[in-house]
């Protein structure tokens, strides 16, 4: 089969499409037919050996997937061959930048109807991470207030569904180019924060702040300041710490996202109902995933992509 992997850490130019043997699940596993996967900023951490996730060289990027299952391993229920699923697959184990990919049974949900099976992978970890921060890490509840600050990317996207769908008010921050896409997202009031403060257009205290942005580590602690007493603040970007206020009970929390194929299955019956959006920026083919590696690396990609190693 065909695989992009990089043999050594390094420059986007490290990744290559390598023809591989096609591999056979183990117990609690099955392989599935990749019908796309999804580029997302982690893969180009990783490859570039400066996030701590331990691989084994050669490493096939690509934690995002979805496809059909193709064979199943030993102690395998719930799937059968020939369903379509999603998952998020293990970050430390081969991905799915392949026409056929390894993933733990108990990661994947089935596919949404209501979109193009490729299309979905553009779901897994970010919709997981929007429910992980807006839910677990920080109780958001029906009638609260939410700041997402940095709304335009994949996550600030479904924050904003799942937080309207809860029956909360959101404020995003995004620039110019994403204001469209945050307001069809649902979002009550949009900031532009390249044209005015958000200190000074926020006039009233939210119950979360939650940050998927890298912003200046001053600006953040501002930020804070925004936050009613006892209320909290969760930040995605895993590099920075997020400030709190125990003063004023303000707890914070920096989260990394976990798999949980019930919370994904419960975001896949939200797609299907029409309550979450899945915006594709570009598909392109497994030849061109050091293409959008090196975009990425430049500071130039816009938009979610997908990989196709059909294409």
């Amino acid at each position: 089969m065909k695989a992009v992997r990089f043999h050594v850490t390094g420059e986007p130019s490290v990744l290559q499409l390598d023809d591989v043997e096609t591999p056979t699940p183990g117990s609690g596993e099955v392989r599935i037919r990749v019908e796309a996967s999804a580029f997302s900023p982690a893969d180009n951490g990783i490859r570039a050996g400066i996030l701590p996730i331990p691989v084994t060289l050669p490493h096939t990027p690509g934690y995002d997937v979805s496809g059909t299952i193709d064979a199943l391993g030993d102690d395998v229920s719930g799937f059968t061959v020939g369903d379509r699923v999603i998952g998020f697959l293990p970050m430390t184990a081969p991905g799915a930048a392949a026409e056929f990919v390894i993933a733990p049974a108990n990661v994947l949900a089935a596919a949404p109807l209501s979109i193009p099976l490729a299309d979905a992978a553009a779901i897994p970890s970010v919709a997981l991470t929007a429910w992980q921060a807006l839910f677990d890490e920080a109780s958001l509840a029906e009638g609260q207030t939410v700041l997402i600050v940095g709304a335009g990317g994949a996550v600030g996207g479904f924050a904003i569904g799942l937080a309207k769908h809860a029956g909360a008010h959101v404020i995003a921050t995004a620039s110019e180019r994403s204001h469209k896409s945050v307001r069809a997202a649902g979002a009550d009031v949009v900031i532009d924060h390249t044209r005015e403060s958000v200190l000074d257009a926020v006039t009233e205290p939210v119950d979360v702040l939650l940050n998927l942005a890298p912003i200046d580590p001053e600006e953040f602690t501002a930020l804070v300041g925004l936050v009613r007493d006892g209320g909290v603040v969760v930040s995605t970007t895993a590099w920075m710490p997020a400030p709190s206020d125990e003063s004023r009970g303000v707890r914070s929390v920096v989260m990394y996202v976990r798999s949980d194929a019930e919370r994904l299955a419960r975001i896949v019956s939200l797609v299907d109902e029409g309550v979450l959006r899945v915006e594709i920026a570009r598909r392109v083919p497994l030849a061109e995933l050091a293409d959008i590696h090196q975009q990425a690396a430049d500071g130039t990609l816009r938009g979610k992509v997908i990989v196709l190693p059909n294409a």
